[in-house]
């Protein structure tokens, strides 16, 4: 239950999170985005990757993780790169935007085909929703957008990674297929946490807190 509960918590606390600050990137955010980077980037590395370079073949893996990384820059060119913490709406912006939403759903229906009751990468995707749900919160509470299109847009987007999880674990899809998909999103995965590690610092530059994050979120991943 917890694979399929635990990324709408995410939406929530990002919302929440939204309200309390009232602010559009600060420090924290920053170090939560780098923290969540390193997070997802070493579940990906412990628990996903071998599992799927184990069932497909080595050089055919190799593929379908570059044409993950492939599509998630084309899902960019749409989103903006609101996945990795870049949200570009105007505040006085009317029309909803449509090509954010459908990007953003994409990636979350997509990353929650991995999730399943046996592996933690339920926690990678947990702690990468938060910080962007933060931010898209924020933006979207500051427009000129009625309720109803904002209320509309975080259930879709909170339900997209449990719809993909459900399809993943309760379809009859076959397995390669399964790993198939999996190798794609392990791409996604990557392209996503690196760009947070590469960009959430000014002028591409390592602090101290941007380095204790980091450390932090490897070593969680490796003790759980």
């Amino acid at each position: 239950m917890k694979s399929y509960i635990l990324p709408i918590i995410a939406v929530g606390i990002g919302i929440v999170l939204a309200f309390l600050t009232k602010q559009k990137k600060n420090i924290y955010t920053k170090l939560l985005l780098s923290f969540s980077g390193a997070f997802l980037l070493a579940l990906t590395l412990f628990d996903l990757l071998p599992e799927v370079y184990e069932h497909l073949e080595a050089k055919t893996t190799g593929l379908y993780i570059m044409c993950g990384i492939l599509l998630q820059i084309i899902l960019e060119f749409f989103s903006k790169g609101a996945e990795h913490g870049h949200v570009h709406i105007h505040k006085n912006e009317t029309v909803f935007p449509w090509l954010l939403f459908i990007s953003l759903c994409v990636h979350s229906f997509l990353e929650g085909f991995p999730i399943h009751e046996h592996n933690d990468m339920v926690y990678g995707v947990l702690i990468h929703k938060i910080p962007i749900a933060l931010l898209l919160s924020t933006f979207l509470l500051q427009s000129n957008f009625t309720k109803l299109q904002i209320i509309s847009f975080f259930i879709v987007f909170a339900l997209m990674t449990p719809l993909g999880t459900y399809i993943s674990n309760a379809s009859s899809i076959n397995t390669d297929y399964l790993n198939m998909i999996n190798a794609i999103v392990i791409g996604i995965f990557f392209h996503i946490s690196t760009t947070i590690l590469f960009e959430s610092s000014e002028g591409h530059k390592f602090n101290l807190s941007k380095l204790v994050a980091i450390l932090l979120g490897v070593s969680i991943a490796f003790i759980i």
